[in-house]
């Protein structure tokens, strides 16, 4: 590089860092908005993060103890410093000091350096509620756990880093800092606290336009505005006037979301998928009717509701600097919903003013999480017992206030008292447990979903099973999906498109690459990364290097996270960068000895390099961190297959089936190893297996084998005529 263009590119850096506003403070805001700072002085945002003194800490650290399955644990005081002596990563006691508090309210959490940067948060919490409410007192998160030094749950592990689990929401324009080769952080942040700028931005530009008002500069300095609704409601018409917009809710999103972290550069204006990748409606997290079953945040959920697509923001509902309600209970709903026509018996069935009456306990039904705290679903639902006849995992509002009463009793009340069974907008329960569950009803269930007016998250994950069932219709489908307007439908439909064969898919995940959200440009990255490119012009290697950088840089951003490591290994794997990728597995290994998938691809990674033996010795490894897992018997129970080891492949492909009995193809793969010996044998696993998976192709199309290998002509026929039915939709 010549001096020149070194200068020029010096100047460029400085005019472009001159021109990006930066972080001020509360203290400044405080000047000329004292009535916006004074609602936020006290607010959960305020006290997110403080440092840890006789202000901010609110637990008992008079000698308090508390007992863990045997592990005493004292909280105490060493003249100003808050301590605790508590059971350390080897399991012995140690003191600790205090740092840092975490939360107020319902429950306060505690946070403690250590010596490599990381700063880990306690199990051990304290319950701020009122003893006349249960709380004032010490308890564990997990309970109803034993979690001890070692367990991937245990406080000084990576789910409880603050860096990486927390901090992003809980103070203002934080960076992590991450260090991949000392394996340390250097986190930083401008503000403890969820300050005005997390949710305003960086405010330097404003207090320039603030002094000189007349300046030519958007929303008077800010990338966006939340003045700029373009929706107002009439209170006179009661009508919603204008159109949507959802920029104010990818703010709040940010934070209030079960999410991945793609990078620490949001920015208040920004796209929330150009930096983070949201879950959708995943089995475990969301029941299969949409409701909140893990701790999810809301985001998710408000995407699914009638509001979120009228163009209601959370701050139609919310004080934004105070965080409650704009009015007392159920007065938040009717700002919008005539009291006359909801709050009346006609519409609700119950008693006046009793609990039954409420649209929250109704339409906003809460769990509990973290042992204490109770929060609402926010999709803003019909109630529907019915669902939950059907699914008995499922639960209703109407059953958590007639705990007395079942499902079908909740079911006959709403259909004498309508008529029928209201459905609402989320009418895609059955469709989403077929998908699950792999029934032979699942293809046509999930065309009811893609075709419906359901909410566009709920046909963002029914497009992902779209390649489980690779046909023609599908693949035409799939490639619709891929020019929907909505990212997560597009990456979805990317995801599914990765099922086809390689020359039906490359043009078009190449053209992904292109696209404005970067969570799809990584997706595609991530699977471009496997083909076999061949000789290629520049321009078209430029952009494939700039996507698989952005790519890597994304699992970079997350290299202290197993699940990053893994990724990285299949990555470097996929682009012959072999050296790099076995770094990457023995990474991930190291970081969670208790990491299922590691193990298996690394064994796999072994495998293709020629390395039998090593791939044996990593799998009972695995075995010997985490001994019941089932696919690593299975993992196994295939090496010993592959190294004609018959009699120990058919022990660890039993092993697997018994432990994850819902896994079809752990029965399919038992059933082929032992019916070479025993069809008969084999009819039983397949036939045990069929009633949880009558539309998977493999186990019908055992079943037919293995009763013509019988003679049992009448069974064969039926299964085979069950196999044509699945089939007949695979080649529409």
């Amino acid at each position: 590089m010549t001096k020149k263009i070194f200068l020029i590119l010096t100047l460029l850096t400085a005019v472009f860092a001159e021109d990006r506003a930066t972080y001020v403070g509360d203290k400044a805001c405080a000047e000329c908005h004292s009535k916006e700072v004074k609602e936020w002085k006290g607010s959960h945002h305020d006290l997110a993060m403080m440092v840890a003194d006789e202000k901010s800490v609110k637990g008992d650290f008079n000698n308090a103890k508390f007992n863990y399955n045997g592990i005493i644990t004292t909280f105490f005081k060493k003249g100003d410093k808050f301590m605790v002596n508590t059971d350390s990563e080897d399991g012995s006691l140690k003191d600790y000091e205090i740092s840092y508090t975490f939360g107020v309210y319902p429950l306060q959490q505690y946070m403690i350096k250590f010596p490599k940067g990381n700063i880990q948060v306690m199990d051990i919490a304290w319950d701020s509620r009122s003893k006349e409410e249960g709380g004032q007192r010490w308890y564990h998160i997990h309970a109803d756990d034993n979690v001890t030094a070692g367990d991937v749950l245990h406080w000084t592990g990576q789910n409880f880093n603050w860096n990486y689990m927390c901090a992003d929401c809980h103070s203002t324009n934080l960076k992590k800092n991450y260090d991949v080769e000392t394996k340390s952080y250097h986190t930083t942040w401008d503000i403890i606290n969820v300050s005005c700028e997390a949710c305003h931005g960086p405010a330097s530009k404003h207090m320039e336009w603030s002094k000189t008002p007349h300046k030519e500069l958007s929303n008077k300095g800010f990338a966006l505005s939340f003045k700029n609704k373009k929706w107002k409601w009439d209170v006179n018409t009661k009508e919603k006037k204008g159109g949507t917009d959802h920029q104010e809710i990818e703010v709040c999103a940010k934070c209030h979301s079960r999410r991945s972290q793609l990078d620490d550069d949001f920015t208040p204006g920004d796209k929330f998928s150009d930096h983070y990748l949201s879950t959708m409606l995943a089995e475990n997290l969301y029941f299969p009717d949409g409701k909140i079953q893990d701790e999810v945040y809301v985001y998710d959920s408000f995407l699914q509701s009638k509001m979120y697509a009228a163009g209601v923001t959370c701050t139609d509902c919310h004080n934004p600097h105070t965080l409650e309600r704009k009015s007392k209970g159920d007065k938040v709903c009717s700002q919008c919903h005539s009291e006359e026509k909801y709050m009346a018996t006609s519409h609700h069935k119950h008693k006046e003013g009793g609990e039954g009456a409420s649209c929250v306990s109704c339409h906003m039904p809460a769990r509990t999480y973290m042992g204490v705290d109770s929060r609402n679903d926010h999709s803003f639902r019909v109630p529907r017992p019915d669902v939950s006849v059907e699914m008995k995992e499922v639960p209703n509002a109407c059953n958590l206030c007639h705990t007395d009463k079942d499902p079908q009793w909740a079911t006959d009340a709403m259909k004498k008292w309508y008529g029928k069974i209201p459905v609402g907008k989320q009418n895609f329960a059955h469709s989403l447990q077929a998908l699950r569950s792999n029934s032979k009803d699942a293809p046509k269930n999930l065309y009811e979903v893609l075709m419906s007016d359901a909410p566009d998250i709920a046909k963002a994950t029914a497009t992902a099973y779209l390649g489980n069932y690779p046909s023609k219709q599908t693949y035409t489908t799939t490639l619709q999906m891929l020019g929907r307007s909505d990212a997560q439908i597009r990456r979805s439909a990317l995801q599914a498109l990765e099922a086809f064969p390689p020359k039906m898919r490359m043009k078009k995940t190449f053209e992904m690459l292109n696209d404005p959200v970067k969570i799809v440009r990584i997706e595609a990255a991530r699977q471009l990364a496997a083909f076999s490119l061949g000789e290629v012009d520049k321009k078209t290697k430029d952009l494939l290097e700039k996507a698989f950088d952005e790519y890597e840089k994304t699992l970079l951003f997350t290299a202290e996270r197993p699940e990053s490591q893994l990724s990285l290994g299949v990555f470097y794997t996929n682009r012959k960068m072999l050296e790099k990728a076995r770094m990457a597995y023995e990474e991930a290994i190291r970081l969670q000895p208790q990491f299922v998938p590691a193990y298996i691809n690394y064994n796999e990674f072994l495998l293709r390099s020629g390395e039998s033996q090593k791939g044996f010795d990593i799998l009972q490894k695995g075995l010997a961190n985490v001994p019941e897992i089932a696919i690593l018997h299975h993992a196994l129970g295939l090496w010993y297959v592959r190294n004609k080891e018959s009699e120990k492949a058919i022990v660890e492909l039993k092993k697997a089936a018994q432990l994850d009995e819902g896994n079809a193809r752990f029965s399919y793969v038992y059933a082929i190893a032992i019916g070479e010996k025993d069809p008969k044998e084999a009819i039983k696993i397949l036939e045990e297996a069929y009633p949880k998976h009558t539309g998977n192709l493999q186990i019908v199309s055992g079943l037919v084998y293995y009763y013509k290998q019988t003679g049992d002509a009448k069974k064969s026929e039926m299964y085979e005529k069950k196999l044509k039915d699945l089939q007949n939709f695979s080649v529409r």
